[in-house]
Formats: C-alpha cells, sequence, structure tokens
C-alpha cells in the first residue's frame, strides 16, 4: 500500500513501530500469558478478548478528540496513570499470596492446591480484570494519544475510515501475538501442573513483575 492511501500517511512505519510497540513486555500481555497458563487456552482468550475490547474503546476515544483533551489537561492523565499503577500493584500482591500458599504445601502431596481466592488470575471474570487493565494502562493510552494519530491526514476526506484501518491492523497483530502468548501458556501449564515449586515460582515472578510495572508507573515522570 502507498503513503497517502486512504488518508494514511505512512502504513507500513505504522506496522513496524505497532509490531515494535506490542511485543514490549507489559501488564496486558503477561496478564493473558499468566491466565493461559492457570486457566487453560479458554481463559486465555477471554482475557485476550478483552485487551482487544479495551484497545478499541482507547481507539474509538482518541479519534474522537480524548487524546487533545489529555493533552489540554494532564493531571487527568495522572489520575489514569495512578489508578493503573494501583490496581497493577493489586494484581501483583494477590498473585504473590497465591504463590506463598503453593510454596508452602508444596512438599505435602496429600495437600490440595490452594484455592487461589487471592490469584487474581485464578478468580472469576480474567474478561473484567483484563479490559481493567486494558483500559488503564498507559502504554496503550500512550500509543494511541501519541503514536496512532500521527498516521492519519488530517485533509483526508474521511479520517473515520483512517482511523478504522490502522485499528485493524493494530488488532491483527495483537491477536497473532496474543494468541502465541496464549499456546505458551498452555505449554507452561503442563509444566506447572504436578510441580508446585515450580508453579510458585512462576508465580512469584509474575506478580514481582505486576508489582515492578505498578511501582514504575507510579514513579515515572507525568
Amino acid at each position: 500500500m502507498m503513503s497517502g492511501v486512504l488518508g494514511i500517511t505512512d502504513i507500513w512505519t505504522y506496522v513496524l513501530g505497532t509490531v515494535a510497540i506490542i511485543m514490549l513486555p507489559g501488564p496486558n500481555s503477561l496478564f493473558v500469558l499468566s491466565t493461559a497458563a492457570r486457566r487453560g487456552v479458554g481463559a486465555g482468550y477471554r482475557a485476550a478478548s478483552a485487551v482487544f475490547v479495551g484497545d478499541g474503546v482507547l481507539m474509538i476515544l482518541s479519534a474522537a478528540g480524548v487524546a487533545s483533551l489529555l493533552q489540554a489537561y494532564p493531571p487527568l492523565f495522572l489520575v489514569i496513570k495512578y489508578a493503573g499503577a494501583a490496581y497493577l500493584g493489586y494484581l501483583g500482591l494477590g498473585m504473590l499470596r497465591g504463590a506463598w500458599q503453593r510454596w508452602r504445601t508444596r512438599h505435602d502431596p496429600a495437600t490440595p492446591p490452594p484455592s487461589n481466592a487471592d490469584d487474581p488470575a485464578h478468580t472469576p471474570g480474567p474478561f473484567r480484570r483484563a479490559l481493567v487493565i486494558s483500559l488503564l494502562n498507559p502504554k496503550a493510552i500512550l500509543f494511541f494519544v501519541s503514536f496512532f494519530i500521527q498516521f492519519v491526514d488530517p485533509s483526508y476526506a474521511h479520517p473515520a475510515l483512517s482511523f478504522l484501518l490502522l485499528g485493524l491492523v493494530a488488532q491483527m497483530i495483537s491477536a497473532l501475538y496474543l494468541t502465541a502468548l496464549i499456546f505458551a501458556g498452555t505449554f507452561l501449564a503442563a509444566q506447572f501442573h504436578q510441580r508446585r515449586r515450580l508453579a510458585a515460582g512462576a508465580t512469584t515472578t509474575v506478580g514481582a513483575l505486576f508489582l515492578g510495572f505498578s511501582l514504575k508507573l507510579a514513579t515515572a515522570g507525568s
């Protein structure tokens, strides 16, 4: 596709940039991976579908001019950023509690696996939790605020069509990447099934990463 077609100024730069941004480790992809590893392919795809919905909402808001609103009122973006940091911290602490339960029972085969009541990836509603992560994910917000809209020609007569095409490209790349993560997660699940020490270590790592994301968001400059 040539530059300027359908109001898109440089489609290949956008595609390459989108691939790079989506593949950067972040809370969305990590949550999908951990959910698939613990609950299987179906739960992984429910979490992934929430990411698609969340990104779709952010795309629509960006196209509707909310990007300009966030730029004009920086405190609004700070509220979203700190809310996202708090939620990621909550998820991380829940995962660490679940990992501690597994670790305490790792040598006792007679003890059933922990109920995972404190492990957000195990509790009902992976779609709801992934949707909240997606909507409060500053990486996604900044992508649609600062990167996404740069490739739409403002002089094009039908900018909605340009936004739609860019959105479809981003969603297709995201779908391929998250599908790879889901099946990687199911492979890991087979390894974790009877190995409580390994499962506890993996959950601890994921929980620590979520806490790291939370601290990074909370302390990053505006």
